[in-house]
């Protein structure tokens, strides 16, 4: 039996459920600026629309747009947690930025035209908006969101752009590395809220490892759960390449 091409002798009808079955091939892990050649790498081995990232939550493969919202859940649980650092967003930010302060201008989660995904400063941003309507967090006023002059103390820089709700401050606080002034919100030292979300990659070291609660982190959450998933048509159609599916990711 030829194991390299068994599908190509079926049925029309049982090929195209071939093409309605999907199966995880891998987790890609962090991409970060390299997300534009690993986008362009998968979609010319399996086509646009023959593959499509997902994550593991709860034992099930759903959707980005729904295993975001436990990265977000995890964020509202540790600033909820902590009152000191929503008092100094509230009180001495206008608004947060990940890596360009362009970042404010997105709401959405889903940044096909961004060089790299920001996710913390969102989930900041959608949290202390919550905490305005929230009678028991005084501290959080409803600000409007028109265009002010925000300083960003890192580097000294002044930005017009929108003020967040909730954020009465002059300062535009950047959300990243050690060297930023937010990195007390950095994804890699903010605990997942619930740690049956908490999968482990062994063999795999990536930045967030080192860095604050490490593989406890909603980092590590987002990074091991993550996978790629592809139409089995189109994992077949590779033939010797289905030993590694993600090759040169």
């Amino acid at each position: 039996m030829d194991r390299s091409n068994w599908w190509q002798a079926l049925d029309p009808e049982a090929a195209a459920a071939l093409a309605e079955i999907w199966i995880p091939v891998g987790a890609p892990g962090f991409s970060g600026a390299d997300k534009a050649r690993r986008l362009a790498l998968l979609d010319d081995r399996f086509g646009t629309d023959g593959w499509r990232m997902g994550h593991v939550v709860r034992g099930s493969i759903v959707p980005v747009a729904t295993a975001i919202l436990e990265y977000e859940a995890a964020y509202r649980a540790f600033l909820r947690a902590n009152r000191e650092i929503v008092r100094f967003l509230a009180s001495a930010c206008g608004n947060v930025y990940d890596d360009n302060p362009t970042n404010v201008f997105d709401s959405d989660y889903d940044q096909p035209h961004t060089a790299m995904n920001h996710y913390q400063d969102i989930s900041v941003r959608r949290v202390m908006a919550e905490l305005v309507d929230d009678p028991a967090w005084p501290e959080v006023t409803s600000t409007g969101t028109e265009p002010a002059d925000l300083v960003d103390p890192g580097t000294g820089d002044g930005h017009r752009i929108p003020r967040a709700r909730g954020f009465g401050g002059r300062f535009l606080l950047q959300i990243r590395d050690a060297e930023s002034p937010g990195y007390f919100l950095n994804p890699a030292l903010v605990p997942m809220h619930d740690p049956a979300l908490l999968a482990s990659l062994p063999g795999r070291t990536e930045w967030y490892q080192g860095e604050g609660v490490a593989h406890l982190s909603v980092e590590a959450f987002w990074q091991a759960s993550k996978v790629v998933e592809v139409r089995y048509d189109r994992f077949l159609a590779l033939g010797a390449g289905r030993a590694v599916p993600l090759a040169g990711i």
